[in-house]
């Protein structure tokens, strides 16, 4: 997932109506990070629902600033039903705003994590992808 993202950063990107990006600096992995995305995947895999939003009302800060990650900025990808990092990735780079974050030099770190959907899930996998800024 790491070299999937640095590859598009490294590229470019044309994020349809939120711009075309340049070739950004690489991201590097974070456990906090990863640890939030994986929180909110369980979370929305647990619960079947799919947003940005938590089920108890946390947002990506809180759910973030739980982890102890000192931040400056942050950004979250969410999706729900693909199968794989290249489905996944495709689908956020054909999105505008999901396109954006992916390309936007101001983060410098990401943490992304995939949890399956149960049985009674409307979704088979639940994508959580958050990207930050330390201070």
């Amino acid at each position: 997932m790491l070299a999937r993202i640095n590859q598009v950063r490294a590229s470019g990107a044309n994020c349809g109506s939120d711009g075309v990006f340049g070739a950004a600096a690489p991201v590097a992995w974070n456990d906090k990070l990863t640890l939030a995305a994986e929180g909110h995947s369980q979370d929305m895999a647990a619960k079947n629902y799919f947003s940005h939003t938590s089920a108890d009302g946390r947002t990506l800060a809180d759910r973030v600033d739980a982890t102890g990650y000192a931040w400056s900025s942050l950004g979250e990808n969410i999706a729900a039903g693909y199968p794989g990092i290249n489905a996944v990735m495709d689908a956020w780079i054909a999105s505008p705003g999901h396109c954006a974050n992916l390309m936007n030099s101001g983060f410098a770190e990401v943490g992304v994590v995939c949890v399956p959907g149960g049985a009674a899930d409307t979704y088979s996998t639940y994508w959580t992808m958050d990207l930050g800024r330390p201070r």
